[in-house]
């Protein structure tokens, strides 16, 4: 019974030795990271446009990690437009188009009035509509 009450007695001063307090590490000089200069134009909410003394310009944006630089793209060096998929179809409906797509989930069906097709759309309905052509006329090499 002894024991126990100097076990009870000692445990709690032993515990308070046994745990480090960790002290915050100093930060680095360089935890700064990117800066957005002062002269920099805002484009768009978090997003700034500053040309070095380079001439190069530079895109600075704010992110939830800090700043990141990135060099602006030429507005020529855009993407370019993808073409469509072998396996997407379109069938003419009217004003309007009916798209089918097969995906690793199935297919897919969608409608697209025609004014308001998207560029790969549009190359799937060319293509569809050539196929199309093309399968009214014999091929040729064949005798008939």
């Amino acid at each position: 019974m002894k024991s126990i009450r100097l076990l009870l007695l000692i445990v709690p001063l032993i515990l308070p030795a046994t745990e480090q307090k960790k002290a915050p590490a100093p930060k680095p000089a360089s935890s700064q990271g990117t800066q957005i200069p002062r002269d920099a134009k805002e484009i768009e909410p978090y997003t700034y446009r500053h040309t070095d003394a380079q001439g190069k310009t530079w895109i600075y944006r704010k992110t939830p990690f800090g700043v990141v630089r990135f060099p602006e793209q030429p507005a020529d060096q855009a993407k370019p437009i993808e073409e469509a998929p072998e396996s997407m179809t379109a069938v003419e409906e009217g004003d309007s188009l009916r798209f089918e797509r097969v995906t690793p989930f199935g297919k897919v069906r969608w409608t697209r009035k025609k004014s308001e097709l998207t560029e790969m759309e549009r190359k799937a309905w060319e293509r569809q509509r050539q196929q199309g052509r093309g399968s009214e006329t014999p091929p040729t090499g064949v005798k008939e």
